[in-house]
């Protein structure tokens, strides 16, 4: 029985965290779940369970006999909808995300199999060219440009639509996020110039799209060269696609400087060229967008488990203080 194997918990630094895990009740319906969905499979888990517990997600490890490890997923309210979203993003566009085992909307739950290496991973233990990164960017623009016509669809299954001129709101509501004074008084100086950024955005006439919001290294897998695949959409939105650069960008310059930002964006709007718009629209639109995004990734830092502590409420608040103070640097490309 699974129910019988050694547990791992992980609470990484979010020790005094309260998450569902907790709760007897809801550990002994989960791992039934799983139990059951594994068997329509035809798996048998084996092993220790790993578990992983953050304020924004119940994550479960487990090996299972004759093959590699599956996962379960618990999301909080706020992120519920992300096994729905990739159930039908591995049926719109299959071979960039996992196709899931299962899925159970109702309570946010989904079984996943292994992904093979993450990418943060490969970069670790390989010497990896800028040549990669432009991969990985290509296919996942493909990936947006290809999900252009379901944005209402994606917004239908829960995922928030945060349409550009909706984005001076964002920051109203996060006004209050804590900051020093004279951050603060920085972007409400700033906040009279939003409508007319997001208004020049919106009329450059690139379709909103999904938004992963936060496509780090981590949440990236490499299982051969060449390929990536997406997962992890708890965080993401319906919103200018062009906001899913800045995160990949970074990254990629914190390993070979920012010579490459430029390669990186180019790389990034190949599927938008050709349609009307031209290269220095697109470039202007990439800019806007860089900026703005900080608004999207700071807002979903708020989907967290109702009992996550007020310890963990108040280091994710100060993480989306961090990303607003992106609003005040101009970008780089």
């Amino acid at each position: 029985m699974l129910s019988d194997a050694p547990v791992t918990v992980d609470r990484g630094r979010y020790q005094d965290t309260v998450t569902p895990w907790e709760e007897p009740a809801w550990r002994t319906e989960a791992v039934g779940w799983i139990e059951a969905r594994l068997a329509a499979h035809g798996l048998r888990p084996t092993g220790p369970w790993r578990v992983r517990l953050r304020p924004w997600s119940v994550l479960l490890r487990l090996g299972v006999q004759g093959g590699d490890a599956v996962w379960f997923k618990a999301n909080p309210p706020g992120s519920a909808f992300e096994g729905a979203l990739t159930a039908v993003l591995a049926r719109w566009v299959p071979g960039h995300v996992l196709q899931p085992l299962a899925v159970d909307t109702g309570r946010g739950w989904s079984l996943l199999p292994d992904g093979g290496p993450l990418f943060r991973d490969v970069l670790a233990r390989e010497t990896v060219t800028p040549d990669a990164w432009e991969e990985l960017l290509r296919q996942y623009a493909a990936v947006q440009h290809a999900l252009t016509p379901r944005a209402s669809e994606i917004a239908r299954l829960g995922v928030p639509a945060v349409p550009a001129d909706a984005l001076p709101g964002v920051l109203d509501r996060l006004d209050e996020t804590p900051l020093p004074p004279r951050d603060r008084a920085a972007l409400r100086e700033l906040r009279p110039r939003l409508p007319d950024w997001c208004a020049e955005l919106a009329a450059l006439g690139v379709p909103d799209s999904l938004d992963h919001a936060d496509l780090h290294d981590g949440q990236l897998f490499r299982p051969a060269p060449g390929r990536f695949t997406f997962f992890d959409w708890g965080d993401a939105v319906v919103a200018h696609p062009f906001s899913s650069l800045a995160v990949p960008a970074r990254r990629a310059a914190e390993h070979y400087g920012t010579r490459v930002l430029p390669r990186l964006r180019d790389a990034y709007l190949e599927p938008w060229t050709g349609a009307g718009h031209t290269p220095a629209q697109l470039r202007r639109a990439v800019s806007l967008a860089w900026r703005l995004s900080a608004l999207n990734r700071a807002a979903a830092y708020g989907r967290l488990f109702p009992t996550a502590s007020g310890a963990a409420g108040a280091a994710t608040a100060a993480a989306g203080a961090r990303c607003l103070l992106e609003l005040l640097d101009e970008p780089p490309v």
